[in-house]
């Protein structure tokens, strides 16, 4: 873009190795010719990056907290970053008093209105308002900023609301999944208090939209913002012959959205049916690491279930390329934690892979049950192995699903197109800006 003004990416860390949508979308942003500065609160130290994220131009400015004290109890947490995170604020105070303290004192009436319970300060909040002056001092003395754009609705767009309230700079902010639906990241109507006061709202399902909407009827500002991805990156293998056993492929992190354990039963089911085949899943340990892991020894499963690390997206793709299906029976956990569209299926999908996952959230905005993938109940074993059999023996139904699945990808999720939608909306924002400054 020509104006020269920039957008301010705020989000908690960056680049993170499971939010490969963040860094597509900031370098198709930045292909598309917007300016983008990043202001992250961690330095990750992951081993592995997308090759994507040395393409990037964006600075990116990380926050100078203390990595130490990042679990600390809140007085040792202030004691170690209250010098770093405090540099900064004077010089707000000086230059824009009263929106330093109307800032303050919103933080201070946070603490107590969200509160836990009645004798204990939500203290988080006082965190953020000093990770937000310590950001709004440094966007201040880049007078090319013009928007401001948090990814995340809970604390990352807390800070994001907070530094356009002490620097005058409009916002916006994504909503993904979890951020929205559990009730402790944003509780009582503070989610709605962030929507009213955005300039627009993005989503990732039509689904999610539904949902804020139906939290602000009166806002028209709520849009469904698919992530995509490359198409041309995730293309099918120009040799389509598949391995002599069977390979079902899930990729995720072990938590119990992702339905893990209800894979591992449908496997059982196979096994049980004398169906030959191999079952890997790929993604980082967590909440429900130990349940897979004592389910295959169970049913002595070790044999034919495989659990691996997460891999870049240059390792993954091959990986689709080699599998027979691609199965995620994603659900609903019991704190209301579920998926949007989780990425992993478009990839699948778009490598021209057969899937098979679960009428969960806003996953059937993206698969059509019998044309391009197969859809069945949540927590249903059965459901998921009567699935998975059907496809194993139809070699013709896996090719034909997966052609169709690439082609409903190429049309609708092809990141090069969904990436116009959020261009067009900073687009908007910059120019009144702009003309708001006339």
């Amino acid at each position: 873009m020509d104006d020269g003004l920039e957008v301010g990416y705020i989000m908690k860390g960056f680049p993170r190795l499971s939010e490969v949508f963040i860094s597509n979308e900031v370098q198709l942003l930045e292909g598309m010719g917007l300016r983008l500065q990043i202001f992250a609160l961690q330095s990750l130290s992951e081993k592995q990056v997308h090759a994507q994220v040395a393409a990037i131009r964006a600075p990116v400015n990380y926050l100078p907290e203390d990595s130490a004290a990042a679990t600390a109890p809140f007085g040792v947490w202030l004691r170690a970053n209250f010098t770093a995170l405090g540099r900064g604020h004077g010089q707000l105070l000086r230059r824009r008093p009263r929106a330093y303290l109307m800032t303050l004192l919103a933080a201070l009436q946070f603490s107590v209105k969200y509160r836990p319970a009645r004798w204990r300060l939500k203290k988080s909040f006082y965190k953020d308002f000093l990770r937000a002056g310590h950001i709004a001092a440094r966007v201040l003395d880049r007078p090319t900023i013009g928007h401001l754009h948090g990814h995340f609705c809970h604390g990352s767009a807390t800070i994001t609301m907070w530094v356009s309230q002490l620097t005058g700079i409009p916002f916006s902010f994504t909503a993904h999944a979890k951020d929205i639906y559990l009730p402790e990241l944003n509780p009582g109507d503070l989610l709605p208090r962030k929507i009213r006061r955005a300039k627009f709202v993005a989503t990732c399902t039509d689904a999610n939209r539904i949902h804020l909407q139906r939290l602000c009827p009166e806002v028209r500002s709520i849009q469904t913002v698919y992530h995509g991805l490359s198409t041309g990156f995730f293309m099918p293998a120009q040799d389509n012959a598949e391995s002599e056993t069977p390979t079902i492929l899930s990729v995720g992190r072990f938590v119990k959205k992702k339905g893990f354990p209800v894979l591992i039963e449908a496997c059982r089911l196979l096994r049980e049916r004398s169906y030959d085949f191999h079952c890997r899943i790929i993604g980082a340990a967590d909440e429900d690491s130990g349940v897979v892991e004592r389910l295959i020894e169970k049913y002595d499963l070790a044999q034919r279930v495989f659990l691996e690390a997460p891999v870049a997206q240059e390792a993954l793709r091959q990986i689709y390329r080699d599998c027979t299906i691609f199965a995620l029976p994603c659900l609903v956990a019991g704190n209301g934690d579920r998926d949007g569209i989780p990425n992993v299926l478009v990839e699948a999908m778009a490598t021209a892979k057969p899937v098979v996952a679960t009428q969960v959230s806003g996953i059937p905005e993206l698969i059509d049950h019998g044309i391009d993938g197969v859809l069945v109940a949540p927590e249903d074993p059965q459901a998921l192995a009567g699935a998975l059999e059907i496809l194993l023996q139809d070699s013709g139904l896996r090719a034909r699903l997966g052609r169709q699945a690439r082609a409903k990808v190429c049309a609708r999720f092809d990141s090069s197109k969904t990436t116009v939608q959020l261009r067009d909306l900073f687009a908007s924002c910059l120019t009144e800006r702009l003309r708001s400054a006339a």
